[in-house]
């Protein structure tokens, strides 16, 4: 008779990682796995094995191989704005499109905001990036 092995924290992650419709974790919402110090460890082998990628302290998104290259890139295929957004949303932070993002959704311009920037209302100090794009916040 085999007996049954239990999954270790990394895979019990990874699991609901895959699992999940989202695209951005926080530790928090592994909380109930392990203590802190645990989870954030098991996160960070999640990055190395390429299942995730870390956007700041504390914030990851969702990772899949790109088929060109094997790294790892965003899941989200519309990219690192969204995924941003996402974060923010998660993080408690309030924000609003900037003008020229809004003046492009409403077809006042022609001009595609090309750089991730976000206007946040209230206080946000921490850095997200992904590769060579960084999160420019306007206040």
């Amino acid at each position: 008779m085999m007996a049954i092995r239990k999954r270790t924290l990394q895979q019990r992650i990874a699991l609901r990682v895959a699992r999940s419709r989202r695209d951005v974790f926080l530790p928090r919402d592994f909380a109930e796995f392990s203590g802190e110090d645990q989870v954030i460890r098991a996160l960070r082998g999640l990055v190395s094995e390429r299942k995730l990628l870390r956007l700041g302290k504390g914030v990851y998104a969702k990772a899949r191989p790109s088929s060109l290259t094997g790294r790892a890139v965003l899941a989200n295929p519309d990219g690192f704005l969204p995924v941003a957004q996402q974060a923010l949303v998660r993080l408690g932070v309030e924000w609003e499109p900037t003008e020229a993002q809004r003046a492009f959704a409403e077809r006042r311009s022609t001009q595609i905001p090309v750089n991730p920037v976000l206007r946040v209302i209230g206080r946000f100090s921490r850095k997200l990036r992904y590769g060579a794009s960084e999160l420019i916040i306007e206040r």
